[in-house]
C-alpha cells in the first residue's frame, strides 16, 4: 500500500440492549387492585348478613383452627344459613360475656327473646298512635343485663311534675303501654330513676336528688303495674340521682332527668342472686333469731325468766 493512498475505517455501533424498567410497579398496582377488589367483596356480603350472625362470625375467628375443624365446646352445626351461602359452620355464639365465659343454650334463647322484644317494641311505637309522638324520648339499647328502655325528659315536656315524684298524664300512658309487653316475658324487671345535678335549695338532708329519684322510680313501677304488668316482674327499685348523667358534659340538661327500665336476662339475674346469697353467708341467720344472753331485765307484773347459760 503506497502511503498517499488515504486509510478508510469503519466503525460498526454495536447493538446495546435496553435494561427493562417500568414493569414491577404494573406487578404491584395489578395486586393491590386484586386486594381491593376482594376487600369491597368481603364488605358487600357481610353488609348481607344479620347482626346477630356477624357477632357469631367474629366469634368463629376467635376460635382456635384445629378446634373449629375438628369440633369443640364452642362449636356448633346449627342449621343457620349465611345469604347466599350453605348452611354456616359459624358457631351461634353470643358475645355478650357470662360469669365464667360460659355459653348454655337457656342463655342464648333468652337473648333471642330480648332482641324479639326489642323489635316488638320498636314496632309498637311506630304504630300505637300514643307511644308514636313520644318516639324523639324513648330510647332502646342492648346492655351486657338485658334490654334497656329509656323514658327521657324534654324541656317543654317533663315526665313528673317539678321537684315531685307526681306522674305526668302523657309519661302515664306511655308506662302502661309498656307494661302488658313486660308482662309477657318471664324476664323481671329493674326500674332506676335519674335526675339532673340541680340540687334543691334547701340542701340535701331533707328532701334530696337521692330520694326524689327513687321516688320516681317506685312511681314508674306503679303505673307499669297499674297498666297490667305483674307486680312479681320487679326486681329492684334504684335511685341514682345524677350519678349516671346521659350527657356528661351538661349535667344539667333535660334529658339527664329519665327512667330506665332494663328487661334483665338471666345472666343478671344469676349475678344478682349470687350477690344476695353472698350476703346471707357472711353471718349465721340464728344469730338475729336468736340474741346472745345478757343480764336479766326485772319487768313489774312480768315474770322474770333465768337467763341462756352462755355456751362454752
Amino acid at each position: 500500500m503506497k502511503k498517499s493512498e488515504p486509510r478508510i475505517v469503519i466503525r460498526r455501533r454495536r447493538p446495546r440492549h435496553e435494561v427493562p424498567h417500568g414493569g414491577s410497579w404494573k406487578i404491584a398496582y395489578a395486586d393491590f387492585m386484586t386486594a381491593m377488589m376482594a376487600f369491597f367483596l368481603v364488605m358487600w356480603l357481610l353488609s348481607l348478613v344479620p347482626q346477630k350472625d356477624l357477632q357469631a362470625i367474629a366469634e368463629y375467628f376467635r376460635m382456635p383452627l384445629m378446634e373449629a375443624i375438628t369440633g369443640g365446646p364452642k362449636n356448633d352445626s346449627g342449621s343457620t344459613v349465611v345469604p347466599g351461602g350453605s348452611p354456616s359452620v359459624i358457631p351461634n355464639v353470643n358475645l355478650i360475656p357470662s360469669r365464667g365465659d360460659v355459653h348454655t343454650e337457656g342463655d342464648l334463647r333468652d337473648v333471642q327473646r330480648l332482641e324479639n322484644l326489642k323489635a316488638e317494641l320498636e314496632q309498637l311505637i311506630e304504630t300505637d298512635p300514643v307511644l308514636r309522638q313520644f318516639r324523639p324520648q324513648l330510647l332502646l339499647d342492648m346492655t351486657p343485663d338485658g334490654l334497656r328502655v329509656q323514658i327521657i325528659d324534654k324541656y317543654n315536656r317533663p315526665m313528673f311534675t317539678t321537684g315531685s315524684a307526681q306522674v305526668q298524664p302523657y309519661m302515664r300512658d306511655i308506662l302502661r303501654e309498656l307494661g302488658p309487653m313486660f308482662n309477657k316475658m318471664p324476664n323481671r324487671l329493674s326500674v332506676t330513676g335519674h335526675t339532673d345535678a340541680v340540687q334543691y335549695a334547701t340542701g340535701e338532708r331533707e328532701y334530696s336528688n337521692w330520694e326524689l329519684s327513687a321516688d320516681r322510680a317506685n312511681a314508674a313501677r306503679k303505673e307499669l303495674v297499674a297498666g297490667g304488668m305483674s307486680e312479681a316482674k320487679v326486681r329492684r327499685i334504684l335511685g341514682l340521682s345524677s350519678s349516671v348523667s346521659l350527657i356528661k358534659d351538661n349535667p344539667t340538661a333535660a334529658v339527664n332527668r329519665r327512667i330506665s327500665i332494663v328487661v334483665l336476662n338471666r345472666r343478671a339475674e344469676r349475678r344478682m342472686d349470687e350477690q344476695d346469697a353472698s350476703g346471707t353467708t357472711a353471718f349465721d341467720l340464728k344469730d338475729i333469731m336468736e340474741p346472745a344472753p345478757g343480764p336479766q331485765i326485772n319487768v313489774p307484773g312480768m315474770p322474770v325468766l333465768p337467763a341462756t347459760p352462755a355456751q362454752p
